[in-house]
């Protein structure tokens, strides 16, 4: 299976935070899947971090580069289909998220309610 992992499950994963579903923490761990986290993560990230409102152990370059997962970068398609998105949602990270997910095709992973909101792309609950 082929999974796009929010940010916040990035987060979990790197810090072992019992959050993770134990499925979705086997999910993840499983071989045979293959994990991408999109470029907009790490963004997010310092973002957030630079306001005070996220925290993350470590340089956040190691947080793709060291995990095994694949990058998956923003490619302009991506950009405009977050921005055209059909739905009521203002989060641009969210928005990305979801239109990588469906123009890959990538089941995405998250614990967002408001994603759970937009039901055109497979979606896994992480929490």
């Amino acid at each position: 299976m082929d999974l796009l992992l929010d940010t916040h499950v990035v987060l979990w994963w790197n810090e072992g935070d019992a959050r993770l579903r134990p499925d979705v923490r086997d999910m993840v761990r499983d071989p045979d899947n293959t994990i991408y986290v999109s470029a907009a993560t790490p963004w997010e990230i310092a973002i957030k971090a630079r306001k005070g409102r996220m925290a993350f152990r470590g340089p956040l370059e190691r947080l793709i580069e060291g995990s095994g997962f694949v990058p998956l970068p923003i490619d302009p398609a991506h950009g405009v289909m977050a921005g055209s998105l059909d739905w009521d949602h203002a989060d641009p990270f969210d928005r990305v998220l979801v239109a990588q997910a469906a123009m890959e095709n990538l089941v995405l992973v998250h614990a967002d309610r408001a994603i759970c909101d937009y039901g055109r792309v497979g979606q896994i609950w992480a929490a």
